[in-house]
């Protein structure tokens, strides 16, 4: 996907002015059984824009795409780099976290059809405001998935994958655990997982296990698990984009192209040097871990360019 020269130069100069550059936020709140708080930046200048709603990933992430004890402004960065591309976003906190926590429903009755549903009430939101000349959904993470499902039921303009796996979430957590269980543990996790993806609760969990597969997590676990994301991707009726970065470890590149050959015709765009945080870093440990604790570290302009580019076309 190449960068035309005006795309390319609005971004880099958005990233040499700096965050003082941005267009003021604006809160924003969806009414979808119980409060989900987010912000809205707009771009400068007059006229309706096309809007992204950007889509946090995994664990208790929040609409900057910080967790605790990681911060990293990830997607704060990237809605301002948008916002000054000419493209509107909108980012919540989901359902349970921070100002969307008294939205929250107890462990055991969360299901990952929650988020998916919220998901798609902002999509529907979005596309009812005659600000907004076409509504894009761009996921992170497992909010890649989130955002494939509500793109189809909302009726999305067009989908974004942003390092989103490429395969179920119980065969994600078996490549995690390879080689790194004892032989006695390794078996009660694939027998939970197993049974798990059977969508049958799995009683006996060890208590070195107990923080991933504790009974009141499991009905949610059963709920994420029964979604191929790749299938679910070949699904979706309108234009679609896999972005992935080259030095993410959590999420590879074998990912992004399971997701490309699920739906042919379909454009990658591996960023050089990006990691799953949507930071410039290179494969070390000490050099990663900066770039998810630290706000400073840059995103890739080649991102924000690939992003803006897809979301803009006719």
């Amino acid at each position: 996907m190449p960068v035309t020269k005006p795309l390319a130069l609005t971004v880099a100069l958005a990233f040499a002015a700096g965050a003082c550059a941005a267009p003021t936020e604006t809160a924003i709140r969806l009414d979808a059984d119980g409060a989900i708080h987010g912000s809205l930046l707009l771009p400068d200048g007059a006229g309706p824009a096309p809007v992204v709603l950007l889509i946090a990933g995994s664990g208790p992430t929040d609409r900057d795409g910080n967790g605790p004890g990681l911060k990293n402004d990830s997607l704060r960065q990237l809605a301002q780099a948008l916002a000054a591309a000419g493209v509107a976003t909108v980012r919540y906190d989901k359902r349970g976290i921070a100002a969307s926590a008294p939205a929250a429903l107890s462990e055991a009755d969360l299901r990952f059809e929650h988020y998916v549903d919220d998901a798609a009430a902002w999509v529907r939101k979005l596309k009812a405001d005659r600000r907004f000349t076409k509504t894009v959904v761009v996921g992170h993470s497992e909010g890649a998935l989130i955002g494939m499902l509500a793109a189809g039921a909302a009726g999305a303009d067009g989908m974004v994958s942003l390092a989103g796996p490429g395969q179920r979430a119980s065969n994600a957590l078996r490549g995690q655990f390879a080689g790194k269980l004892p032989p006695g543990l390794a078996a009660h996790s694939e027998r939970i997982l197993a049974s798990l993806e059977q969508g049958k609760p799995a009683g006996d969990v060890p208590p070195e296990l107990a923080m991933l597969y504790r009974p009141s997590v499991q009905p949610y676990l059963i709920s994420w698990f029964r979604y191929d994301p790749a299938r679910e991707f070949a699904r979706l009726k309108m234009p679609a984009v896999v972005i992935q970065g080259s030095t993410d470890f959590q999420v590879g590149v074998k990912d992004a192209f399971t997701l490309q050959q699920a739906r042919p015709g379909t454009a990658l765009v591996v960023v050089p040097g990006m990691n799953h945080v949507l930071k410039m870093a290179q494969g070390d440990g000490q050099a990663q871990a900066t770039a998810y604790a630290t706000p400073d570290v840059p995103l890739s302009p080649n991102l924000v360019s690939a992003v803006a580019r897809f979301v803009q076309a006719r």
